[in-house]
Order: structure tokens, then sequence, then C-alpha cells
């Protein structure tokens, strides 16, 4: 039986004069524990450490040998209450992999843990094949891998505590993390305490942290499968509700990881693209015009789980979506997946040239709101214009307006073969989707710039006529490149770094989302090298090319990146033949087609985007690479 080690550190009483006392930290891991052994029963073998006990050397101990114990089928958790600080780094080896210009660490009875500590021993953990996972609650958490009546969770740094050093790895691939991570705030951010209703009939209230009391209450909510994502967004609208200016962060937030397996482990689940749950306006959906989400009367989600219903738009923001349920009563404490089923106007039109019969049961496919069937003068005025053509010889073929091949021809010799195409259509609308999407006014237009650097060099590369950036093979050798996001505005930004390639595939990992500080530098990979090489299935001869699209999206605060991830197309593929596709997008309801009234307008928003289109080239003559 699986056994869920757990080390609980909650410390209010702080030594010296400098660190103000808390309140609700023991409260909190004293909660937490009952909620897990409520959770797991007799599997559960627990530590505490609280106040005075909890020292830096006691947490590292612990951590070693009593969550040292987890094997592989085991679970390692670190819950923490207390105090969080920041420290500001130094050198330009630090700054590559902290954007804040800040170190953050976690408060122990005598001294600090710095993250990059902390996240070393959790990885470790995780390199004997446990689950490891923490939960921190403190100021800065985002980055730590609580007035009166409200009381931060931060303590100044003594002068005595020294950054830690920052080690460089300039070659090989980025090395993911090992641990999955819960956290109060943003790395930027203070964490609160508070009163509240007692548990019990004492009259009481009790003193927790505004974070630990929201996840508390979506663990009681949720169900037994249900995965950090979804935990993290329940309590995620839990703090929104309660009115503290506070936002909790999942790390890694990659779909389909850590981040998407159950709480306390089990095997990834695809994510849901979005999720319905009840923040402090209401109703809402994590998607909205940043996410090419368009506004006005039309707009609908389709709750996907069991009990589920529609759900009309009544504002749709730059970062998410207000809705209404509409003659079903969503679960409050609990977070809902949902899909979009209806839009004002779909992204993509869709002309047929083939039998009737075939362009029938095409349209019957073609449930996504991101495609339509047009004709005539309707396909002249598309933006994005796919034509389809089936004529007899067992094919079908998607053209772009000037007749050339989107992908290979389709086969066509059974219905399967026809949700394969529409599946095709849906999945390049998405792609092209992604690609156009632009904030037509934005305030934070210019504020970062993107930079292609040639690995060792400092000076950036310049688009050539085309407007693209191309870079040559050396022979047999791969350019290598630095890609720089500079923040050059006067706030901390949000950016994520989409890299969009001729395979229609939508991929994070060269930034999958953090804030840049004004005046500092975000690396792509933590500063290694980025390799630019063509696809394994193109041989690198002379005239062959590979060709990408760098999307930088820039917010004031954490966006949903589910919805901009987007395996390349594969007609075999899982997704490919009429059931849910590839890589957590879902094959989308069809339009419920109801009346819903005015919808309130919603402003640009504070997001923007910047588009920077890369060829990767084998010099010679002749040119083999696709046209996107």
């Amino acid at each position: 039986m699986r056994t869920i080690y757990a080390l609980l550190v909650g410390i209010d009483a702080y030594r010296g004069p400098r660190h103000a006392r808390l309140s609700g930290c023991v409260n909190d891991v004293l909660a937490a524990r009952r909620s897990l052994e409520h959770r797991v029963g007799d599997r559960l073998s627990v530590r505490t450490l609280l106040d005075g006990e909890a020292t830096v050397a006691a947490v590292e101990s612990a951590l070693r040998d009593h969550l040292g114990q987890a094997g592989p089928d085991d679970t390692a958790l670190l819950w923490f209450s207390g105090h969080g600080t920041e420290l500001v780094l130094d050198t330009p080896e630090e700054r590559a992999v902290e954007a804040t210009g800040r170190s953050q660490a976690l408060v122990c009875v005598d001294g600090p843990l710095p993250d990059k500590r902390l996240g070393a021993l959790l990885d470790g953990l995780a390199a004997g094949g446990a689950h490891v996972a923490a939960v921190l609650d403190c100021c800065f958490s985002g980055g730590g891998t609580r007035d009166p009546r409200w009381a931060p969770r931060f303590t100044p740094p003594d002068p005595s505590w020294l950054p830690p050093a920052a080690p460089r790895d300039t070659g090989g691939p980025q090395r993911a993390s090992g641990h999955v991570l819960l956290a109060a705030s943003r790395l930027n951010q203070l964490s609160y305490e508070a009163d509240y209703a007692p548990d019990s009939a004492s009259g009481a209230p009790v003193r927790r942290g505004v974070f630990t009391h929201a996840l508390l209450g979506a663990l009681g909510a949720a169900g037994p499968d249900a995965t950090y994502r979804e935990l993290l967004a329940a309590a995620h609208a839990g703090v929104r509700r309660s009115g503290f200016e506070q936002h909790p962060v999942l790390f890694p937030a990659d779909a389909g990881g850590l981040a998407d397996t159950p709480f306390l482990g089990g095997a990834p689940r695809t994510p849901s693209p979005h999720l319905l749950r009840f923040g402090a306006d209401g109703w809402e959906v994590d998607c909205g015009r940043v996410h090419g989400l368009p506004g006005g009367p039309g707009t609908e989600f389709t709750a996907t789980g069991p009990g589920g219903g529609p759900l009309v738009a009544r504002a749709v923001l730059a970062d998410r979506t207000l809705v209404v349920p509409d003659g079903w009563a969503p679960e409050a404490g609990r977070v809902h997946p949902v899909a979009l089923s209806a839009t004002p106007l779909a992204s993509a039109a869709v002309t047929v040239d083939g039998p009737e019969g075939f362009a029938k049961s095409l349209a019957d496919h073609l449930t996504s709101p991101v495609v339509r069937l047009v004709t005539g003068p309707e396909a002249e005025s598309a933006g994005l214009l796919l034509r389809v053509q089936a004529h007899g010889d067992g094919q079908v073929r998607v053209l772009r307006r000037d007749g050339s091949p989107f992908v290979a021809p389709l086969p066509l010799y059974d219905p399967v073969d026809t949700a394969r195409v529409a599946d095709c259509l849906t999945h390049l609308a998405h792609w092209h989707g992604i690609r156009d999407l632009e904030a037509r006014t934005s305030p934070l237009r210019g504020h970062i710039r993107v930079e292609i650097v040639p690995w060792g060099d400092q000076e950036p590369l310049v688009p050539d006529g085309n407007g693209e950036i191309v870079r040559a093979y050396d022979g047999p050798q791969e350019p290598w490149v630095s890609i720089r996001l500079r923040n050059l505005g006067d706030r901390p930004l949000w950016c994520v770094l989409l890299d969009l390639n001729d395979r229609y595939a939508i991929d994070s990992t060269l930034f999958p989302g953090h804030f840049i500080a004004p005046g500092h530098t975000g690396y792509a990979l933590g500063n290694q090298p980025v390799r630019l090489s063509l696809p394994a299935t193109r041989e690198p001869r002379p005239g062959a090319y590979a060709r990408d699209w760098l999307k930088l999206i820039v917010a004031e605060g954490e966006l949903n990146t589910v919805p901009f991830r987007l395996g390349a197309w594969d007609p075999y593929g899982p997704g490919a033949r009429g059931g849910a596709a590839p890589d957590g997008v879902l094959r989308l309801a069809g339009p419920g087609g109801r009346d819903v009234g005015p919808v309130r307008a919603a402003g640009p928003g504070q997001w923007a985007t910047r588009t920077v289109a890369l060829r990767t080239v084998v010099p010679g003559p002749g040119v083999t690479g696709p046209g996107v």
C-alpha cells in the first residue's frame, strides 16, 4: 500500500525583534494534518515541527530522513506555514535564472532556507522515484520552492543572510522540476493570515493563512482524483473571494505533467483546456481575449463533466470570461471542466469541393465553433480560408487560398476518415488563431523586447527583407542561439514565449510563464542554448529549411497556458479519428444556437503580443521546406 510521508512545519513564535509574531501557522499545519488523515487514513506517516523545533537544520534533516523514506510508489509532502523573505541577487549568473532579480527563501525559526536549496532537496527526493509535492503558505512563496486584522507572513532579510550561489549550466537539456508546488502567492507578493469561523462549536474564531484556509476548503469539496491544477484553481478563487490581493501559484504548470496528477500522486490526466470556478465576480471560465476568444453575444461554454450544462458569457475579459449557468447549478466549492461550445464568429472558414455525401458528412463532423462552412462571397472575405477538395481518388486535400497544400493529402475510404478531415481543419484553425493572436491596442505594447542572439555573442539578430530572422547550419552543426526577453517598462510583467512550428505544433517550453521585473531580462531555457534544428523527419540537405514563429504573450498576471498547447498534426495520431484531440485540446461541442441577449463590452485588457518569425536553413540551392 502506498505510504504518504508528510512533513508539516508551522512557525508562529520567531526569535528576536526583527521577525513579527504570527498566529495562524501552527493552526494551519494542525488543520492540514486533520485533512490528510481524513483523506488517506492509516497510509499517512507524518512528522510535525512547530515553532522552536523548526530550525533550518531540523527542517533539512526531516526532509532527508523522514520524507527520504518515500520510495517509488510513495508520496513525500512538505507543508510549510510561516514567514517568507527575499534576497537581492548580485551576479549575472544568478539573474539569468531569476528574472525578478531576487531570490526567495522560507524563514525557519533561526534563519532562511533558500529556494534553490529547498528545490534541490525536494528534487533529490523525486530522483528516488517518489511523488513529491510542497505547499508553501508564506510571502513570496511562488518563488520558494501574513496590520492587526490581517498579518502578512513576511520578514525582512537579516544582513547576515547571503543569497545562495546559482550554478550556471550552459549545455544539455534544461532539467525539469521533480516536484509540484502549490504556493500562497506570487514571488513578489505578500501572503496573509486572518480570522475565520471555527471548525467546531467552540465559538472562538480561528486564525489561519488565507491560502491554507482556501486550499483546505478546496480539498474538502474535491473528489478523490482532483488534480493539483484543479485544487489550485479552486483555492485561487477562494482567496479572491476573500478580498485579499494575493495570487496563489502552481509550479510547474505544464499541461499533462505534475500539475495534472491527482493530489498526493497518481497517473497524469489530460487537462481540460478551460476550468469553471466561482470567483470574486461570480462564475468565471479561465480564458478570455488573450486566448483568442472574441467578445460579443453568442459566446457559450459547456461543462464536460457529469451533471454539467451550458454556460452563457456575460463579459469576455482579457484573461477570463464571466458566465451564467443556464439551467443547472454548479457546486461553488469545486472547479468544473468546460469546453468552448459557441462563439459569435468562427476564426476559420471552410469551403468544400466534392461529392454531396462527403460535404454533408463533413458538415456533421465539423462541431467545433472555431470553424464554419461557407460558400460564395463569404469565402472571399474570410481571414483564414481552408479549401477542402475530394474528387474520387480516395484522397482529400486541404488547400490554402492560393491552392498550395496545408498538409499532405488525407485518405477518404470510410466515415472515420471524414472525422479525421474535420479534426485536421480544427487543428489548423487553432494553430493559426494563436499565431495571429493580437491585442489591437494595449498599453503594454513594446514593454518586452524579444532578442535572438547567436550563442556566445551579444548583439541581437535583425530580420531580413522578408521579415524573418534566418540562421543557417554550419555543415552538420545546427545553429545555436540565446533568446532574451527584456522588460523595458516600469512594472513587473508576466510573460510566456510560445514556439509555433511548421508542423502545426505549439509549445511553451522556451519560457513557460514567469514574471520579469522592470529593467531585468528573462532567458529562454534558463539561459541555456536554444538549438535550432530541422525536425527528425526532414533530412538536413542543402536547401532544406524549417520555420518557427516565436509568440510572446505579455500580461499583468498569470494566464492559463493549457489552451496554448498543441501537438504536431498527425493524421494517424490520437484524436485524429474523431475522438478527443491530442495534447489536451478537446473536441468542442456544437453551438447551442440560443439568443443570449446583450453582453457587456469589455476593454482591451492589460495584455500584448509580439511575433518573431524564424527560419532555420541548410545552405545550398533549392527550396524543400514547407510554406505555412
